[in-house]
């Protein structure tokens, strides 16, 4: 057998940076981070809009911070120097490019395999793979000659484009709210308020609106979708016919039951992974981040669960 890893983490987002760091603050040697796209923080990279704020607080709470990383708010690019410069004073042993394929328990061990067919070992496993990864799907089908114009973010869009933004967290606010400024946008929530969102974020909406730089659809559904010459013409439960080029889905995301079941977590019935107080699954298993609630997407939230984690290890 090779080398045993300490702590093997699965995934290299704020949570899985927070633990790797952590880890060696404690004084824990032979940890081992695996990310599979190609740097860390994929999601804020992907998901985040340039100059994007980021609070500490998250939603209007209050999220106490414990540990090492001194994460006090700032913008999109201070929060990804803020963990190159962690992961770099840290000397981490992070390999990227590297997706997990199965995790296995021999003993006391965990044994690891990756889609290069690498083999890993390690007494600990930390998931913090996040949700982002799989989002959530609309229940209506779309035109298959559309789906390239039918997102998760907002990437591939230009300027003078009729957009609509469906959702009501804090993406689809934020993506309404960005976009407003260089394209005509409707943002549609099937409820009649936004309270899944930051106030601040809901504020900005609001505001945007009375301003007349951006239409609001609440209280009202999508029916289905149908193709108009390349654009999309969407069919609204209120009888009400509207034309888009392109539809920003920002509907959250969802744990990939699959991977947890073969990684031996334990689920609860609706395929959630069970975690207490310290993020403690199951024997050497531990998981966090936005997978292990209930402050899903909070960066401090989750570098508070990095502590957390290593501090219940070393006891």
């Amino acid at each position: 057998m090779e080398k045993i890893h300490e702590i093997a983490i699965i995934g290299a987002g704020p949570a899985g940076i927070a633990t790797s760091c952590e880890a060696v603050a404690f004084g824990i040697k032979n940890i081992l981070v695996l990310e599979k796209s190609d740097n860390h923080s994929d999601t804020i990279r992907k998901y985040f809009k340039d100059n994007k704020p980021v609070d500490r607080n998250w939603k209007g709470l209050n999220i106490e911070l414990n540990g090492h990383i001194d994460f006090q708010g700032g913008t999109k690019e201070s929060i990804l120097d803020l963990f190159d410069d962690s992961l770099q004073k840290h000397l981490i042993n992070a390999k990227f490019h590297t997706e997990v394929t199965d995790i296995r328990k021999i003993d006391d061990t965990f044994k690891i395999t990756t889609n290069k067919n690498e083999e890993f070992y390690s007494k600990n496993i930390v998931i913090a793979i996040g949700t982002m990864g799989r989002p959530n799907k609309p229940n209506y089908p779309i035109p298959l000659s559309l789906r390239q114009k039918a997102n998760h973010n907002i990437r591939l869009v230009t300027e003078d484009e009729k957009i609509l933004v469906v959702g009501g967290g804090d993406s689809a606010c934020e993506f309404a709210y960005f976009i407003s400024e260089k394209n005509e946008v409707t943002l549609n929530y099937r409820r009649e308020q936004l309270t899944r969102a930051n106030p601040k974020n809901v504020q900005n909406v609001l505001k945007t609106a009375e301003q007349n730089r951006l239409n609001l659809m609440l209280g009202i559904d999508i029916d289905h979708l149908e193709d108009d010459d390349g654009n999309f013409k969407v069919h609204y439960t209120n009888g009400s016919v509207e034309i888009y080029n392109r539809i920003i889905y920002a509907l959250g995301g969802s744990s990939p039951k699959e991977f947890l079941e073969k990684c031996n977590v334990i689920l609860d019935a609706n395929g959630k992974p069970l975690a207490d107080d310290n993020n403690f699954n199951s024997e050497g298993i531990y998981i966090a981040g936005d997978i292990a609630g209930p402050i899903g997407g909070s960066i401090a939230a989750a570098l508070s669960h990095g502590y957390k984690i290593v501090t219940s290890i070393k006891k």
